[in-house]
């Protein structure tokens, strides 16, 4: 049985279990040490079955746990070359940390196959990762991405669940307090996806045969969790979809509660 569990996910922090019966890795930890294991041991993860940490770019709320969480429990890093250089000018590895490239062609961790593909964000040669489980089961983490790439349509088609980022609701950020070059910043092909994107290639995903969509990475300032669900949900049975019969849809957040399938 695959399990996948949303940590904890928005632009404040980000990290996300995905584990089988040999044990689970992490993509990102993006909050503290501490916070880290509070979580895992609250779903009842054991500390010595994360066997592998995947980061997706070195941005602070995907890092900042890393260096004492790896390094504590001894768990080997793994990123992209670009990734790791990031993490290295932040202090990353200032600790004694296992740290090693990505093939491009992926890599096994605890009977899980994990394949990272590039995204459209602002970091050094940010990626996505796709997790092929023991069971065969396919799951996505697709976050911080300002557009959907060829790329990333050929690596998230058909995968049974799929994390992706439903971070802005553009009206409430073009009229929020942000200055202006954050708003064209998030705004950009380099930036955020927002609901509305988001809702649109939640479609293709669907009708690509993936039955569990999680939005996730939601702006606390700039979004709602309401909002973000009902505009993809909207999306969805306005293409003929039904939820609970075609698909399930929840939004991530902090703590939630594991998908076990």
């Amino acid at each position: 049985m695959a399990e996948f569990c949303s940590l904890f996910s928005s632009s404040s922090g980000n990290c996300t279990y995905i584990g089988g019966s040999s044990g689970g890795i992490l993509i990102d930890v993006g909050v503290s040490a501490k916070k880290t294991e509070e979580a895992l041991r609250m779903f009842d993860y054991a500390l010595e079955m994360i066997k592998g940490i995947f980061i997706t770019h070195e941005h602070s709320d995907h890092i900042n746990g890393v260096r004492v969480f790896a390094s504590r429990y001894h768990i080997p890093v793994f990123a992209s070359e670009g990734t790791l250089i990031g993490m290295d000018k932040s202090g990353v590895f200032k600790s004694p940390v296992d740290a090693y490239i990505i093939p491009e062609c992926g890599t096994e961790c605890c009977g899980m196959f994990i394949r990272p593909f590039a995204i459209s964000h602002d970091a050094n040669e940010p990626t996505g990762f796709t997790v092929n489980t023991a069971d065969g089961k396919r799951i996505a983490v697709a976050t911080d991405t300002g557009i959907v790439t060829d790329e990333e349509r050929n690596a998230l088609s058909g995968c049974d669940l799929v994390l992706l980022e439903s971070n802005h609701d553009i009206n409430m950020l073009k009229m929020g307090s942000y200055p202006f070059p954050l708003k064209q910043r998030i705004l950009s092909d380099v930036g955020h996806l927002s609901n509305d994107s988001c809702s649109e290639f939640a479609c293709e995903l669907i009708n690509s045969g993936t039955t569990r969509l999680v939005l996730g990475h939601l702006s606390k300032e700039n979004n709602i969790p309401s909002l973000a669900y009902e505009t993809t949900k909207c999306a969805l049975t306005e293409k003929g979809f039904e939820i609970d019969r075609d698909f399930t849809l929840t939004v991530a957040g902090d703590y939630n509660e594991p998908i076990k399938f």
